[in-house]
């Protein structure tokens, strides 16, 4: 049992692996040939194999008799025994069995004469007494040289495994087996007595098999079974969450129901999928000029962003910002003391820019489902990604933080946009392609919104020209739509999530959940013994454990299991091995694959329907993405644009990153509106 960090062959250096020596081979490379005779060379050459197996051929059995015949045969030709005659028996090849060996070293001296002289008789031979004795000798001669042999290349094996354990005295226990140490009657003693002599500090016990081959067959065939019935267990239950391209295509169907029922006025409540419209009507043209404030709150923290733009200079944003934390006990407090927090961050950034009484267009980042009727006004619909802050839900956060200037006194601001980070992305990439009519989010929530036709916007009066709809699909489901697509590690976590039975398709998709999910696939595994020896750490049991980074690490190509181990024990997973290792590397996999490819049959559902809104057979289009899961995960992007390409194989989609599309995104946005309105548009 060798120590898996020493096999440098195999990937992982938890634990131990039996190593099979196959030690009949030492000496193939030269290494023993200062140890072998004319007769150890004069059998190999007559060999099914010369030149392999040589410290075999010096050993085993096959080869222990055939030495003895080939020593007789020396010593009647040097006129040493036999009073110098052979036999055609004696000269024939295979004729001087092993097993006449034990017979002749019998421990009683008489009878293993009389053996001897029987076995020489039967060759031919008419031994004498010295015949006789000669014979015993070179065979026991032999057999000792085999037995040392064995001794030492077992000795230099004990070594190992007592360095390996930096062990002053190792206490071991051999198992043997095979004809020559069974039977032979002096073999098995001087193995042993010259294998305590070569390494004294080693207490070592024999232990002799007595069924080896078939028993043992059996135990490693009982544990391959028990493994193998545990691998088909796991698969079995990771199977639910691998989805098949009928199902992918279904996703996409009712995505796409989901779509048209949200569009329409009279099935708008019917469906989980809310198409919100956003009024914005246009992406940048280039030509938007001036000095913007732009507020972002999506997550944990809060930005508060000045942005200059001027016409001409595409590509060319110069941007000032600050990072706040909101904290946990503000994020689930009361909607005043939210709202108070934002003023007050933004009134510090004021301070820091210089620009204290300032008035500024505004743009408000409220990555939210919201409701408007028009560009600066938001009813918050639902609270998502950790937010509860009461009194806030069926209210306009623009009023809401309109109030909460006012409680300030400080400054005044002119709010010009309230804007999803998903337009905000949108927007983003579309000053820098004007391809871009499609925004993605895929991070700690994930959602989408693309340029609709007016005239299917059934919930805003006009029927020219195109606005942005806020696609809302993370509550995709919630109205039972992927019921069939959950599986029990789904439910568990939307059980235990701040909203069970909403945001259902973003819960299968987004980084706040991916981690989640496979916390709830490790635990499951582990309570059936599947993982971790079936010992259920508390860390564990810790909600949150899993962050989208971690996965990400997990699944980095570039890394080594041990280094995948490593991140467990960061996570408090001390006690897993490389085996736990592989296996919660393929967990991630499959879990991060199907929210790839689930997101990607939503997009395909987007994408095909502007394609038909169109009437065009291809349509090329840019998709403008953000959000930390698309950025930082090695597959997830590949997957997901895999994925979208199959299912809507007659759109050409390119895919932008956003830079700061929830900043910016703001920025332009407000001023694309300042622009309309300077032109009279609006």
């Amino acid at each position: 049992m060798e120590q898996m960090r020493n096999l440098d062959v195999l990937d992982g250096d938890e634990g131990r692996m039996c190593v099979n020596t196959e030690w009949g081979a030492f000496g193939d490379d030269g290494a023993l040939e200062d140890l072998r005779t004319n007769i150890d060379r004069e059998i190999d050459a007559g060999s099914l194999n010369p030149g392999k197996q040589l410290f075999e051929k010096m050993i085993s059995g096959m080869y222990m008799g055939e030495l003895v015949r080939l020593i007789l045969v020396k010593l009647a030709r040097d006129q040493m025994v036999f009073q110098g005659k052979t036999t055609p028996e004696l000269l024939t090849t295979g004729r001087f069995s092993t097993s006449y060996i034990y017979t002749i070293e019998t421990d009683k001296d008489e009878e293993g004469l009389a053996n001897a002289d029987k076995v020489l008789r039967d060759l031919g031979l008419n031994p004498s007494a010295e015949d006789c004795k000669a014979t015993r000798r070179v065979c026991q001669i032999v057999s000792t040289r085999a037995a040392r042999l064995c001794a030492a290349a077992l000795a230099a094996v004990l070594r190992q495994i007592r360095d390996n354990k930096a062990a002053e005295r190792l206490r071991i226990t051999i198992g043997a087996d095979g004809s020559v140490y069974k039977t032979h009657p002096g073999f098995s003693r001087r193995l042993q007595k010259m294998v305590r002599r070569l390494v004294p500090d080693c207490d070592v016990r024999f232990l002799q098999s007595p069924c080896g081959s078939g028993k043992g067959a059996a135990m490693v065939t009982a544990v391959a079974y028990r493994l193998a019935a545990q691998q088909a267990e796991r698969q079995r239950i990771l199977d639910t969450l691998r989805l098949s391209r009928e199902q992918l295509l279904e996703v996409k169907r009712r995505m796409t129901d989901g779509i048209v029922l949200g569009l329409s006025k009279q099935t708008h409540e019917q469906t989980s999928v809310k198409m919100l419209p956003t009024y914005v009507r246009s992406t940048p043209d280039g030509t938007e000029n001036g000095d913007f404030l732009a507020l972002d709150l999506g997550g944990s923290s809060f930005r508060v962003l000045l942005v200059r733009l001027r016409s001409g200079k595409r590509h060319k944003v110069d941007m000032h910002q600050k990072i706040y934390t909101i904290p946990q006990e503000t994020m689930q407090g009361t909607g005043e003391e939210l709202f108070d927090h934002i003023v007050q961050c933004i009134a510090d950034f004021l301070e820091y820019m210089g620009m204290r009484g300032a008035s500024l267009p505004l743009g408000f980042t409220f990555s939210f489902p919201c409701n408007q009727s028009k560009l600066d006004e938001g009813i918050l619909l639902k609270w998502t990604k950790g937010f509860k802050a009461s009194d806030c839900e069926g209210k306009d956060v623009v009023m809401l933080l309109k109030e909460a200037i006012q409680r300030k006194q400080e400054f005044d601001l002119n709010f010009v946009a309230v804007v999803n980070d998903t337009v905000g992305t949108m927007m983003t990439c579309g000053y820098e392609d004007p391809k871009c009519e499609v925004g993605l989010i895929v991070g700690t929530g994930t959602n989408a919104c693309y340029m609709e036709e007016m005239h299917n916007v059934e919930l805003v009066e006009g029927n020219e020209g195109l606005m942005c709809v806020n696609v809302e699909w993370g509550a995709f489901g919630d109205f039972g739509e992927l019921d069939d697509f959950c599986t029990q590690f789904d439910r568990s976590v939307d059980d235990c999530s701040n909203y069970p039975g909403k945001q259902r398709y973003e819960k299968m998709i987004s980084g706040m959940y991916l981690g989640e999910i496979v916390r709830n696939v490790l635990i499951d595994f582990t309570s059936k013994g599947l993982l971790f020896r079936g010992k259920m750490s508390e860390r564990l049991k810790s909600r949150g454990i899993f962050e989208t980074k971690f996965l990400a690490q997990i699944e980095s190509d570039r890394l080594a299991m041990r280094q995948v181990r490593s991140i467990l024990q960061h996570l408090g997973l001390t006690g897993s091995t490389c085996d736990d290792s592989v296996l919660v590397k393929e967990v991630c996999s499959v879990v991060a694959r199907r929210a790839a490819q689930l997101c990607g049959a939503g997009l395909a559902a987007v994408v095909d329907r502007m394609r038909q809104n169109r009437n065009q057979n291809q349509l090329d289009i840019t998709v403008g993405v953000d959000g930390t899961l698309y950025k930082t995960h090695p597959h997830f992007s590949s997957i997901m644009q895999e994925t979208l390409q199959d299912l809507a194989p007659q759109c050409r989609v390119t895919f932008l990153k956003s830079e700061d599309g929830s900043g910016k995104g703001a920025a332009l946005i407000t001023a694309v509106a300042c622009r309309g309105n300077n032109q009279g548009q609006h």
